[in-house]
């Protein structure tokens, strides 16, 4: 099973702080892990603070108080840009182009074009990432601790969010607030 390009929903039994009703975008799955950005943390830090501890200029200032979210607990000191690929995604040094609509960058050139108005017309911004090794996504997922679907880009870049975690539940027809997080053996 290979869940680049899905959401991995947290189960309400799923009690570990850093990943509890977290919804996180796959952005590569392989045989020796995976690698996501949890999309629903928001930190206290927004996209002016942010760029003035890297001496970027906002010249667009409708962006200053963009949230930075927290991707994950690994890498916190390392920003992650996850965006639409409506600049080719060629333009930026470090990208990873994740399928035809979204990319992951890593880069301060692709800051500095958005602090311009000038970079992808959508973007998420994390500090850090989530990391599974080999086969512990897939044992989490046996286990009964994260639902998956399509990942959807309306979600990820339109919805709010302290919403995110609910409407990603919603693509699969599941109400995730009625699900039990008591764990029952019959």
């Amino acid at each position: 099973m290979n869940l680049t390009k899905n959401f991995i929903i947290a189960m309400p039994g799923l009690l570990d702080p850093m990943f509890e009703k977290s919804v996180s975008y796959i952005c590569q799955h392989t045989e020796q892990g995976a690698m996501g950005l949890t999309i629903n943390r928001p930190t206290d830090i927004n996209f002016s603070h942010f760029l003035s501890q890297l001496d970027i200029p906002l010249t667009d200032e409708t962006l200053a108080a963009t949230p930075i979210y927290l991707g994950g607990p690994v890498e916190t000191g390392h920003g992650f840009i996850l965006h639409s690929n409506d600049t080719d995604p060629g333009t930026w040094s470090q990208t990873l182009k994740i399928n035809d609509s979204i990319s992951l960058s890593s880069s301060k050139d692709i800051l500095t074009a958005i602090a311009k108005g000038e970079g992808p017309s959508h973007f998420l911004i994390t500090l850090g990432y989530a990391g599974w090794s080999k086969d512990q996504l897939e044992n989490e997922m046996q286990q009964n601790s994260w639902l998956n679907v399509v990942a959807d880009n309306d979600i990820i870049f339109n919805t709010p969010s302290n919403k995110r975690w609910e409407k990603a539940a919603m693509k699969l027809g599941i109400d995730i607030n009625l699900i039990s997080g008591e764990i029952g053996h019959a």
